[in-house]
């Protein structure tokens, strides 16, 4: 038997002198610590919000947070442009119907939420001396509906259900704006969300099709000269450039005097889908140890095989062309 001094004063429920087989110390720590580390882990949930976005509803600009993989709406932005400001939300919480709807929203949504902690807030609320903060109301009953964070970006923030009921109390108008405008976020957030997945879709079914043999002769760099190839460039980039495009950026800055950005900036979706391809190639390639002489050679062959192969599909153009909103 393995036998660990003053074991006992760190695991008093071992019984040492009663253990028949070997200990597993590590064993005992981890069962130990589990539940600091579920305190730990609560704990930063707790105080876990990123304030993500923000809509401006009737001239204020409102903070929206993800919690809990929610929509979180900060309630201090809300009152920014009412008579009280935050007082507006105590007061809010002071009333028995507020009390009400909070715990009828965690007793479904929250499955941790103190029912009996809860009945007693709720028998006392609508006298005069009855008070709730929102951290009072947190504390007490284990409520996730809201959420109160001091430093930056601090306030108090409501789930977006919670934060539509205290709308209606400020003002009928302000809440049906605020449902408007949180609503195209959400229809944005959507719409790029589609916008993404069809690029990547799209994309797909390009680099699928790169062996064809449709041929855009104007769109075709040309084949590197020795001269080029044997030439020392500053940076990767401009490696990828001129095997591309045929010139580095600042002898495309020097041609182009007049024109704004660079030549990315003006480059064909064709141009771009090869130019992402030819990253990632050239990755592999440095991985491999080939001189940049050499990578230059097989990109600048690279380039133009792909864009013989790209140049006929009429698809990848609507990968430019955002959806109607």
């Amino acid at each position: 038997m393995v036998v660990l001094d003053n074991l006992e004063l760190f695991f008093p429920h071992i019984l040492l002198d009663q253990i028949g087989g070997e200990i597993d110390p590590l064993g005992e720590l981890v069962k130990a610590l589990a539940p600091v580390c579920r305190a730990l882990d609560d704990a930063a949930q707790l105080f876990a919000i990123d304030v993500l976005s923000s809509i401006i509803v009737q001239g204020t600009e409102v903070g929206i947070a993800i919690r809990h993989e929610q929509d979180y709406i900060s309630l201090t932005d809300m009152v920014k442009s009412f008579d009280g400001g935050s007082a507006l939300i105590e007061q809010w919480l002071k009333n028995k119907d507020t009390v009400l709807f909070l715990g009828v929203w965690e007793q479904i949504y929250n499955p941790g939420f103190n029912s009996p902690e809860f009945e007693g807030i709720k028998n006392e609320a609508g006298r005069n001396s009855f008070y709730l903060s929102a951290k009072k109301w947190i504390d007490a009953t284990s409520a996730i509906g809201l959420h109160a964070k001091a430093g930056r970006y601090g306030g108090t923030y409501a789930h977006r259900d919670i934060a539509f009921e205290f709308g209606s109390w400020l003002s009928p108008e302000f809440k049906l704006y605020l449902i408007k405008e949180f609503q195209r976020l959400k229809d944005e957030e959507a719409r790029a969300t589609s916008l993404e997945w069809n690029f990547q879709r799209m994309l797909a079914k390009v680099n699928y099709r790169i062996h064809t043999d449709a041929i855009k002769e104007r769109l075709i760099p040309l084949q590197l000269t020795k001269v080029q190839t044997a030439t020392v460039y500053a940076s990767e980039a401009d490696l990828l450039n001129v095997a591309l495009f045929g010139m580095t950026a600042a002898q495309w800055r020097q041609t182009n005097p007049n024109q704004s950005g660079n030549m990315r900036d003006i480059a064909t979706l064709e141009q771009l889908v090869v130019l992402s391809n030819m990253e990632s190639i050239n990755a592999v390639l440095i991985h491999q140890g080939l001189a940049a002489p050499e990578r230059l050679t097989q990109l600048n062959a690279i380039a133009i095989t792909q864009m013989r192969s790209l140049a006929g599909i009429g698809a990848i153009k609507q990968l430019g062309k955002l959806p109607e909103r």
